[in-house]
């Protein structure tokens, strides 16, 4: 594998967003809405007595079930108003998988999971900044690959109409520019 091939297959865990902000399902929805606040972020993990990830609670979460109900926010607790379960991707994973995932399932965070453990969070918003990024690693890609080929062929054919005659042909090769069909290249080489 070449160092472009490497970099063109971005991982989950480099565009995650670590550490995680975390909060016990006892903690009431007030007091996890400061923490989202506090670190300016749009969710919250939210983990059982003994740490384990076991759901996550959105802004949209607090809008829908408890502004929306009109319930006191700190008279609930993330329990009961958090999506669970947690829906997980592996850190070594493509962040296209991540991508399809989150599609599939019409989520837009997964956690990241490395060895058993929460080490992360991704977004669809962490893919799409790096989105222009990647486009332009596979542009660059493709056009060395194309040169690459360019290279190994003396002289590189391809099937459509020939740029003199106009016929088609399934033998076109570029000459200074043109591409030209077999005929047409033994009547340059015969005027040069």
């Amino acid at each position: 594998m070449t160092a472009l091939e490497m970099r063109s297959r971005m991982l989950v865990k480099d565009v995650m967003s670590s550490p995680v902000v975390t909060a016990d399902d006892d903690t009431p929805v007030s007091d996890v809405a400061k923490l989202m606040k506090k670190h300016n972020i749009g969710c919250v993990i939210i983990s059982d007595k003994n740490g384990r990830p076991i759901g996550i609670m959105t802004e949209r979460d607090i809008v829908e079930r408890v502004v929306a109900k009109n319930i006191r926010p700190g008279e609930i607790k993330a329990k009961e108003i958090m999506s669970s379960p947690l829906v997980t991707i592996d850190a070594e994973k493509a962040i296209s998988e991540a991508a399809r995932e989150m599609s599939r399932l019409n989520i837009r965070r997964l956690g990241v999971m490395y060895k058993g453990e929460l080490v992360g969070i991704i977004s669809s918003k962490d893919i799409l900044a790096v989105t222009p990024e990647l486009i332009e690693i596979i542009q660059e890609k493709a056009r060395i690959e194309n040169q690459n080929l360019l290279e190994e062929s003396e002289e590189f054919s391809s099937a459509g109409y020939c740029d003199n005659c106009g016929e088609w042909s399934d033998d076109l090769r570029e000459v200074e520019g043109s591409f030209l069909c077999e005929e047409c290249r033994e009547m340059r080489q015969t005027e040069l």
